[in-house]
């Protein structure tokens, strides 16, 4: 099993930023990617940003030159640093770690005022 917690989301305004964090614990051997996806109110979750354990990374057009995915191997933990948020931005946050089976954390609500 793998256990993943995230922090780091809130309220911010327009314009801003934020960084969340996720942290793996239990069988974290052989995990060959992490990542985000979010789910906004009456939508479907979709893929934010992903990397790999080589440390490569992928991106959803929405985020790209705004967001930065990046991890810590050695904290076995991913980070997302989110510029230049707008409202669209509003939504929960789920950190998501892949192994032998897609892993989810519990989300962390990230909310951006207009």
């Amino acid at each position: 099993q793998v256990q993943l917690v995230e922090s780091g989301g809130g309220l911010v305004q327009a314009g801003g930023s934020l960084r969340l964090s996720c942290a793996a614990s239990g069988s974290i051997f052989s995990i060959n990617a992490m990542g985000w996806y979010r789910q906004a109110p009456g939508k479907q979750r979709e893929l934010v940003a992903t990397i790999t354990s080589g440390g490569s990374t992928n991106y959803a057009d929405f985020v790209k030159g705004r967001f930065t995915i990046s991890r810590d191997n050695a904290k076995n933990t991913v980070y997302l640093q989110m510029n230049s948020l707008n409202a669209e931005d509003t939504a929960v946050y789920y950190c998501w770690a892949r192994r032998i089976m897609p892993y989810w954390g519990q989300g962390t609500q990230v909310t951006v005022s207009s």
